[in-house]
């Protein structure tokens, strides 16, 4: 069984409205409790173009800089069917996986020990290395995933030519001796059952991911589990 590993806001999030998205880190929302428009860092930089709709509700947390330029940072976002929740910060799951990693606390990689996060190979820089008790190695990918669809966890939500490349080099990095490549999908969301490649969006990255597949790259997911006081990793989901 996995251990419970989880990350806690650090100050009560404040309900708004979202408004509109001026660029790919600055949204503009409306707070509950004074109708004030205010500018909220968007630490996702992704497409999120079927959660960020005008209307939708959302929750806001106080900048930790007193000094930064927008003074809240978007959290979360309520579902579509205004359900569940959905975390907008990208930052979220590589900090859950590395906390969880740490404490040896998920089963699929239970043979194995972190070495340091970031693993730089050529020009490209995952975000795991690990080790077993032989001497191998392991090079973990983490991707986040928010698109859902049907209770279907989809990545990604745009062309991504870097994530395309990550696939690819790690199979280069599985047919070297002694080394094994990976990758960790992360919904940060609870309301699904499955992850899967989205080839309507990048049919290429599904192309290069079902290449890893049958390359021997792991490939696993994983649901989060979300509150308005945190994230918490869930359990495994496969990937399909």
């Amino acid at each position: 069984m996995s251990k419970k590993v989880s990350i806690q806001f650090h100050a009560p999030l404040q309900v708004a409205y979202f408004i509109e998205r001026p660029n790919r880190f600055v949204i503009r929302c409306r707070l509950e409790s004074d109708g004030k428009v205010v500018a909220a860092h968007l630490p996702d930089p992704g497409r999120l173009k079927e959660i960020l709709i005008p209307g939708r509700k959302l929750w806001l947390h106080p900048a930790d800089s007193p000094g930064r330029k927008t003074k809240w940072s978007a959290k979360l976002s309520e579902t579509p069917e205004g359900n569940s929740l959905i975390s907008l910060d990208s930052t979220l799951p590589n900090d859950l996986i590395g906390k969880a990693l740490g404490h040896q606390a998920m089963e699929e990689f239970s043979d194995w020990s972190l070495v340091r996060p970031e693993y730089t190979v050529g020009d490209s820089r995952f975000d795991f290395l690990l080790s077993d008790k032989d001497g191998n190695r392991l090079v973990l990918e983490v991707k986040s995933v928010t698109l859902a669809q049907d209770r279907v966890g989809l990545f990604p939500d745009a062309i991504t030519k870097r994530g395309r490349r990550h696939v690819s080099e790690l199979i280069d990095i599985g047919r070297k001796t002694g080394w094994k490549g990976a990758i960790l999908f992360v919904a940060q969301r609870s309301d699904i059952d499955i992850i899967r490649a989205a080839p309507h969006i990048d049919p290429d990255f599904a192309k290069e991911l079902a290449k890893a597949k049958e390359a021997g790259v792991f490939i696993f997911g994983r649901r989060c589990h979300i509150t308005l006081d945190g994230i918490s990793l869930g359990g495994r989901v496969p990937v399909r």
